[in-house]
């Protein structure tokens, strides 16, 4: 039987952990996450990592293997999944991926491009630049030195837009221009499982879901993190927002409303991101006989 990668994937708050334990169990095997944030110890409240009683039921992957104080990105998440996946595949057909970070999956499944080594110093001028002037500033820097990568770009989101101003700094070229065309094939079946739920009911779990990180103490867990606040992890939602409450900027109250509101666009831009891949099913979670049914069938072949 030719080994298979079962990619669950959708955008936040949409029962994705759920789904690929079950899945996991199912086929007896173990899930590789595909979450930027999950990796780190340090933060767990703010990622909706795992319960210890979920990541006890079946063996996980890239769950607290790193420390903030370091750096991942894309390209080492293709490393260490497919060395994860070589692991599984040693003892078992089938290997869960599960997670909502697009450019992970893709890094998985269609690999990723080889990109250039950044100067630190433009790193640190870049961040300094976005602290001391706002998102604004990168916008307005890429929409004038980088017009087509700002025209496709997520124009919100600082941490891509951070990166494509230090590939042009650093070497004078448009980080389009470093984007594999042709994907690379894996030596195993990719079979890709999406799931969604109606708009409503994706915000009203989203919603809830900020309350109990809200109640198992985030404010906390972010003050805890403080002196690592311009780490890439710690410059998305959940975490900027009660910065800005430490920092005196906003009510806690407002920092909640903010976690919510910037969580359901995240989750659209999630969404916007998957539907682009044809190779992906489509399900509502709740549909599991369903999903299991078209899984084993994708694998029978």
């Amino acid at each position: 039987m030719q080994k298979t990668a079962i990619i669950i994937a959708g955008p936040t708050a949409s029962g994705k952990t759920a789904l690929s334990i079950k899945i996991a169990q199912l086929f007896n095997t173990a899930v590789i996450s595909a979450d930027s944030r999950q990796c780190y110890r340090e933060i767990s409240i703010g990622t909706a990592k795992p319960s210890p009683e979920e990541l006890a039921a079946v063996p996980h992957y890239f769950i607290n293997s790193h420390s903030i104080k370091e750096e991942v990105n894309a390209g080492l998440y293709e490393k260490l999944a497919l060395q994860y996946a070589d692991e599984i595949f040693s003892k078992n057909d089938i290997a869960v991926v599960c997670g909502g970070t697009g450019l992970y999956i893709k890094a998985f499944t269609d690999g990723i491009d080889e990109m250039p080594e950044i100067p630190a110093g433009i790193r640190t001028f870049l961040n300094e630049q976005y602290a001391a002037h706002g998102i604004t500033w990168l916008q307005e820097q890429l929409q004038q030195r980088d017009p087509a990568f700002y025209a496709v770009a997520e124009t919100q989101n600082p941490q891509r837009l951070i990166r494509a101003l230090e590939v042009l700094e650093a070497t004078g070229r448009s980080i389009l221009e470093f984007r594999l065309a042709t994907p690379v094939q894996r030596p195993f079946n990719i079979i890709k499982i999406g799931i969604t739920l109606p708009k409503e009911q994706l915000h009203a779990n989203i919603h809830h879901r900020v309350d109990l990180m809200m109640e198992a103490g985030l404010v906390d867990e972010v003050r805890a993190v403080l002196p690592y606040r311009n780490h890439n992890a710690l410059r998305t939602v959940g975490y900027s927002e009660i910065f800005k409450y430490l920092d005196g900027d906003c009510t806690l109250e407002q920092a909640v409303t903010d976690i919510k509101t910037h969580t359901r666009q995240y989750a659209k831009r999630q969404l916007t991101w998957f539907r682009k891949d044809p190779a992906i099913t489509w399900f509502d979670p709740r549909q599991q006989d369903e999903i299991f049914a078209s899984i084993k069938k994708a694998i029978s072949g």
